[in-house]
């Protein structure tokens, strides 16, 4: 496995127990749709959360969250509607990004980025 896979490997399941410390439920994670794939899907006050994971070990090529361009998001629209026509309870839907710095001598950084759409 490459480092690249190790760390967003990291990152999602860190991603996962701050979104639950949060109040999120965990629905699905790794969900996928075609050549598509939802890093986390969550629920928090009935309302469906399509969450995109980014981990960084370096600022060196910019933000975490600097790194999701308009194919990712496309991709992430599909299958966000893929996955709303399996399961037809939820109407309320979100696009969130998780972005995770990851350092060895001080706490990891951790900044969600709410409702984003573009």
């Amino acid at each position: 496995m490459y480092d690249n896979n190790i760390t967003g490997s990291k990152g999602e399941t860190l991603a996962a127990g701050w979104l639950e410390q949060k109040g999120y439920t965990i629905l699905e994670r790794n969900w996928r749709h075609k050549r598509c794939e939802v890093d986390i899907i969550a629920t928090r006050n009935n309302r469906l959360h399509i969450v995109e994971i980014k981990t960084r070990t370096s600022t060196l090529f910019g933000m975490p969250e600097e790194s999701i361009n308009r194919q990712k998001m496309n991709c992430l629209k599909q299958a966000a509607l893929a996955y709303q026509a399996r399961n037809h309870a939820w109407v309320l839907l979100q696009f969130d990004v998780l972005a995770i710095n990851l350092h060895t001598d001080k706490p990891d950084e951790y900044f969600l980025i709410e409702d984003i759409f573009f």
